[in-house]
């Protein structure tokens, strides 16, 4: 089966029940948003997808094959961007590069290197050091990492909550443009908090409620591809879906309310 499966997961921690039986599945090439409020499991689903964690009960399966650990199958974009301050940009992807394809030359490492950077737009930082960056082009550089290493799987934990929201608006349309445009289509998934940014680059947006985190909503995002900010935000059908999807996650929270205030009673 192609695509990313997740079946019956449970994820406990210190005897607390973080995340509760959650099941999805995910066709190859699709963009699906995680979202819900903070403490909800969103990054801890994704740190079990990438393999960094493991379920306490339950299966994850990519392309038909149990997730046992990290692989270069399922990359990962952290909201840190994660890159080694000593080394410059280049360098900082061709190590990535060599550690998923290490038969290949240190030339045609750099080569592959600035290839991802021209990619997103950052041909100008080949030669600068991280420090030397805005943290638009340093998220940049560490979405280009990601693509160099060629996962089909793309993992994105709230990649863009440091950013202004100029930038956080061009990397998201950055982001769909890379998507668009890979062949085969790389799958998606990626994690936020921000209602309008998961309706406006996902084609599907699951809610996670909290304590434990479990699926309240999985919703189809039917606006067409190629899209365009301010029309599709000043839309009845936008605004219509945002509505229902806020109105989803205020009805959890209230209900965690009314149960930790019955609790405390």
């Amino acid at each position: 089966m192609s695509g990313l499966v997740l079946e019956n997961l449970d994820f406990s921690y210190d005897s607390t029940l973080i995340l509760d039986n959650i099941s999805l599945d995910i066709p190859s090439g699709q963009f699906v948003t995680l979202l819900g409020s903070s403490g909800c499991g969103k990054s801890t689903l994704l740190r079990l997808i990438a393999g960094l964690q493991s379920p306490t009960t339950g299966q994850i399966r990519w392309n038909g094959n149990a997730v046992k650990g990290t692989s270069l199958e399922r990359g990962i974009v952290f909201q840190d961007y994660a890159l080694f301050p000593w080394m410059s940009v280049v360098d900082n992807i061709a190590i990535a590069i060599n550690k998923a394809r290490p038969h290949i030359s240190k030339a045609t490492r750099r080569e592959e290197a600035a290839a991802a950077l021209r990619e997103v737009g950052l041909e100008s930082a080949i030669g600068k050091y991280p420090l030397e960056l805005s943290g638009g082009m340093r998220q940049r550089a560490a979405i280009a990492r990601a693509l160099a290493l060629g996962s089909p799987l793309l993992l994105m934990d709230e990649p863009f909550g440091a950013l202004d929201p100029v930038n956080r608006a061009r990397l998201q349309d950055l982001l769909l443009d890379v998507w668009e445009a890979s062949a085969p289509r790389k799958t998606f998934v990626f994690v936020t908090h921000d209602i309008d940014e998961a309706l406006y680059l996902s084609e599907r947006v699951v809610i996670l409620g909290s304590s434990p985190g479990r699926v309240i909503a999985d919703l189809t995002v039917g606006f067409p591809r190629h899209r365009e900010r301010k029309t599709l935000f000043n839309s009845e059908a936008f605004h219509a879906l945002r509505e229902s999807v806020a109105e989803t996650i205020a009805a959890d929270t209230l209900r965690q309310l009314s149960h930790h205030s019955e609790k405390a009673a």
